[in-house]
């Protein structure tokens, strides 16, 4: 009995002895490869025991046994466990988790890792995304890809962004990226609701491109669309209602101070812009219901969205619905995905010649003829007021009310796509799609209207114009893929495959007037039109195009060495309808090679340390069919044809040429990534002025133009990103990344060398200004140069090449050298250049608990902008007393003459705050049984801008239109070659401001 007590009491009194006897204190310092971590979680394993590290990463911690181990973890990183082994010291150094590395992006006809991946490729997910009102898919990565241009200048709502991939890709050819969405080549981007976008990954460089072929050479973005996910059935609410206001304007003078500085008084004082543009509403609303069970899965998503734009009666109603289904059958060997996405639009596209009008008119003048100080007749311009007699002059309130301008587009896509396992190593796979949009609009200018409806004419007042088209795509193709382990070390897959387009498109346009009255809108009563009986004064054009084709055959082999050497090679043989005869078919081939020197050199704290270098070879096909083939129009008595076009059996692809060498890092919290690319691309498609000489023996001429092959550029640039975690806990986390680019293309061969980019009239018909020129680089901006003296109220020029003689004339023979004695032959010189120098992102994301931030600062730096409004309205010319004078920083109210020279080129640097957003979710209990998640945000799009240029918009105009004066029509399609104008019938950029509600059931 005393022997069991005396174990019952000494035997814990032992063991508490040994715990003190043992008992030790462990301490040190929690780091990564950045610095010390705040917050880890440091636990003595199979106990509760544990502590975090405070702000600089400190530790410390009692120990009550000799063979504890410490666990140290911590969000994003691989956790550790270390014996303590009777240390007292134990400074931990945390990794990255490589679950981020082995994270999945689509490529090609496929997908791979991304530390696998030999090519220049960027990733944007949902996260990274643009918050706010966002009208157009592009947007969501404006700024977010280095070396990826997205502008949309003024962000007119129904204008599609400009987009280019390291600069200019082709002259003659589709300059914007190809768009893949779900594995459909040439889906259009306008078919899909930004809402279901579940990430977006850009290829940029050529040996990433190449699989496509003849349409990567602008680079390729590929859309991942959101997809359903077995288990229950979840709904989700996005809503979100905006506001927006223009954000910066033209200076231009008062009515007080047009009339004080000689303008013609005519007693009112209006404010033109204001009347014109508006508090814009938009509205966006989304629900998606998304489940599946066992091996099916679905999404269905309906979009509604009604955006306004600032401009009166501009702006947008869209529906939008799409739908996404899979399922496994065949004992899970086949897996059929079924996506479908339909889009309704009504266009209100406005007038923006209404904001030019805004600007440049008479801000003296009534708005109506009731008001003008001196007798005039209001009736036949509908009651409004208008300056008679002047050219290019119209009331901007008139061109908004009266007229109308609408149009309505239906697109609807669908794909079928079939994946078979052969094997566990081979897989087949089947896509088949088809893509119709149809659109139609209308213009309708009524028999008052001053503006284009020519309510003075006697004999032809009202105008209808009636523009109806459709275009309808169909793509098959069939690939296999078949993955063997080689070896231990070595992991091959190699995919082949045929691909089959087809696409066709029609057009037919209508232009009537002279019509009896305004009771009706006679764009839809034609028939009443008396041009039917005054022959040539209707238009009429209609346009269908063959079926065009594009075949191709195409390999790749991807192979992995030691889980540390990547290598890629692909091919590609396409052949086109759209090309000459002898010249149909083109070869694409592309390499690249990967290395993970970290595994090698076994550095400290480094994740991923790669270097890869990759070739590939891409394509362009001109925009129109049948260019190589001969072009008939009709003669004038319509009775016969003329020859338009001479045949080119021999055209044959725009090719670029593109070498890429990368360098990605990862070290904790710390990432970083560096392009250096050249390129080049050759073979232009361009239509040329050709004689006889310049053909076969034996061709017959039926006409001096021709669509040719002919010259060159090449493109040097640099792309960097980095991306930190600045702050990385549990409940604070703070990451801020950069993406900045630079590039320089350069002309190396063109045929003729011109100054293009006539600014138009009153007074600058023959005012070019770009240089286009065979060794000069792509946009730069040639004229005089402005010596800051004025004399008899003009500007005095500087004497460049210093003979004594002012040759100022805006025509190529004064800006090159002719005769070859190192001096120009005249005294135009650079004035600045349309592209930039470079341009930057600047992203940053903080969250703490429930709260989440995100700022966007977006830049450009380095290009200069042909003020147009200042050209022409802020001379002080005495003969244009009726238009209003701008009135800007730079303006010399001594300068009577208007003279095109330097003091209209600004640099047009910017750095602005391009997106911000605030968000809150809520905590729901987990009982709730029928609200999940709610979150609400407000955000708020171009804030503010720094820049000292004194337009409306600094952004780079990176293509040009040509010229329209005095009601005229803007047609013709965008010349790349011609950056750097900033034009008179530019849309006004805007702020927005959103609050938007995200529910989740």
């Amino acid at each position: 009995m005393k022997n069991k007590l005396l174990k019952k009491v000494m035997l814990p009194c032992l063991f508490l002895l040994g715990s003190i006897v043992y008992a030790q204190t462990v301490s040190g310092v929690v780091s990564d490869a950045s610095g010390p971590i705040p917050g880890v979680n440091v636990l003595v394993k199979g106990t509760t025991t544990g502590t975090q590290t405070d702000f600089d990463g400190n530790y410390s911690l009692n120990v009550s046994s000799a063979d504890a181990v410490l666990v140290f973890s911590f969000l994003g990183y691989a956790t550790q466990e270390i014996p303590v082994n009777g240390q007292t010291t134990i400074n931990v150094t945390l990794l990255e988790d490589a679950a981020q590395l082995s994270e999945v992006v689509v490529v090609g006809y496929g997908s791979t890792t991304k530390k696998e991946i030999t090519s220049a490729v960027t990733k944007v997910d949902e996260e990274a995304f643009n918050k706010g009102t966002i009208n157009n898919p592009s947007e969501l990565l404006q700024g977010k890809v280095a070396g990826l241009s997205i502008y949309n200048k003024g962000g007119n709502p129904n204008e599609d962004a400009v987009i280019r991939l390291r600069g200019i890709s082709t002259v003659g050819s589709n300059s914007s990226p190809l768009i893949v969405i779900d594995g459909v080549i040439g889906a259009s981007l306008n078919n899909i609701d930004p809402s279901d976008i579940e990430s977006m990954t850009v290829l940029k460089d050529g040996s990433a491109a190449a699989i496509y072929g003849s349409r990567g050479s602008s680079g390729v973005i590929i859309v991942t669309t959101k997809r359903g996910r077995a288990g229950d059935t979840q709904v989700s609410y996005n809503g979100s209602v905006a506001t927006a206001s223009i954000s910066n304007t033209i200076d231009r003078m008062s009515g007080d101070e047009f009339a004080a500085a000689g303008g013609t008084d005519l007693e009112s004082r209006t404010d033109w812009l204001d009347l014109v543009t508006r508090n814009a509403v938009s509205n966006v609303h989304n629900v998606a219901i998304s489940g599946g069970y066992d091996n099916t899965d679905f999404r269905v998503s309906t979009n509604f969205r009604d955006a306004q734009g600032i401009l009166d009666r501009s702006g947008f109603k869209q529906f939008n619905t799409r739908f996404q289904a899979s399922t496994r059958i065949l004992n899970d060997k086949l897996k059929i995905t079924f996506n479908g996405s339909y889009t309704k639009r009504d266009s209100d596209f406005g007038f923006n010649e209404a904001l030019r009008y805004a600007i440049l008119y008479n801000p003296t003048a009534p708005v109506f003829g009731a008001d003008s100080p001196y007798p005039f007749n209001a009736d036949p311009y509908g009651g409004y007021f208008e300056t008679l007699g002047l050219f290019d002059s119209f009331n901007p309130v008139s061109i908004i009310n009266q007229n109308t301008n609408q149009g309505k587009r239906n697109e609807f896509t669908y794909s079928a796509n079939f994946k078979y396992d052969l094997t566990d190593d081979i897989s087949l796979n089947a896509l088949y799609s088809e893509q119709e949009s149809k659109y139609t609009n209308k213009e309708y200018y009524r028999t008052t209207s001053l503006f284009r409806g020519s309510a003075t004419s006697p004999f032809r007042k009202g105008l209808a114009r009636l523009n109806t088209g459709d275009n309808k795509f169909k793509l098959f193709e069939l690939y296999g893929d078949y993955e063997i382990d080689a070896s231990d070390r070595l992991n091959l897959k190699f995919t082949g495959g045929y691909s089959w387009q087809e696409d066709t498109s029609s057009n037919y346009f209508l232009s009537l007037g002279d019509f009896p009255n305004d009771d009706l809108e006679y764009i839809d009563a034609l028939e009443w039109s008396q041009d039917q009986k005054t022959a040539g004064q209707f238009s009429v054009d209609s346009n269908r195009s063959p079926e065009n084709r594009i075949i191709a055959f195409f390999g790749r082999v991807n192979a992995t060495f030691d889980d540390a050497i990547y290598f890629n090679a692909s091919l590609r043989r396409e052949g086109s309808t759209k090309l000459g005869a002898n010249n149909q078919w083109g070869t694409f081939p592309a390499f690249g090679l990967g290395v993970d020197l970290n595994k090698y050199l076994t550095l400290d704290n480094v994740d991923l340390f790669k270097v890869r270098l990759g070739y590939g070879v891409t394509g362009s096909l001109p925009a129109e069919s049948g260019l190589s083939q001969p072009g008939y129009g009709p003669s004038g008595d319509l009775l016969s044809s003329v020859a338009l076009r001479q045949p080119n059996p021999d055209l044959q692809w725009e090719e670029k040429a593109e070498t890429n060498l990368g360098i990605e890092y990862t070290a904790g919290r710390f990432s970083a990534t560096l392009d250096l690319y050249t390129r080049k691309v050759s073979d232009f498609i361009l239509g040329q002025t050709i004689t006889p000489d310049d053909l076969p023996d034996g061709t017959i001429l039926i006409s001096n133009f021709q669509i040719r092959n002919s010259g060159e550029l090449s493109t040097d640039g640099l792309e960097l990103g980095v991306n930190y975690d600045i702050i990385k806990n549990e409940d604070l986390k703070y990451n801020s990344g950069i993406v900045f680019s630079t590039y320089k293309t350069v002309l190396d061969k063109f045929d003729t060398r011109t100054l293009r980019g006539n600014l138009g009239a009153p007074g600058q018909n023959d005012t070019n200004v770009i240089l286009v020129s065979e060794g000069e680089a792509i946009g730069e901006i040639w004229g005089p140069v402005f010596t800051g003296e004025v004399v008899n109220g003009s500007q005095v020029l500087k004497d460049v090449n210093g003979d004594g003689t002012l040759q100022t004339e805006q025509v190529i023979g004064n800006a090159i050298d002719a005769d070859e004695d190192g001096v120009r032959d005249g005294d135009l010189t650079k004035l600045g250049k349309g592209i930039p120098d470079f341009e930057l992102g600047w992203s940053h994301t903080l969250t703490y608990k429930n709260w989440d931030v995100n700022a966007f600062f977006r830049g450009a730096f380095g290009h200069s902008l042909v003020n147009n409004f200042r050209v022409f309205y802020e001379p002080r010319v005495g003969s244009q007393g009726s238009y209003n004078f701008v009135n800007t920083k730079h303006a010399d109210p001594a300068i009577t003459n208007a003279k095109f020279s330097s003091l209209y080129v600004e640099k047009a640097d910017f750095f602005k705050l391009d997106n911000v957003s605030v968000g809150y979710t809520f905590d729901i209990a987990e009982d709730n049984k029928y609200v999940k998640d709610i979150r609400l945000s407000l955000s708020a799009q171009n804030l503010f801008t720094i820049t000292g240029y004194t337009g409306a918009d600094p952004e780079p105009a990176l293509q040009d239109r040509g010229s329209v004066d005095n009601g005229g029509f803007l047609g013709g399609a965008a010349d790349p070659l011609t950056p750097g104008i900033d034009r008179r019938y530019n849309y006004f950029a805007s702020r927005t401001v959103t609050f938007g509600v995200n529910i989740n059931f």
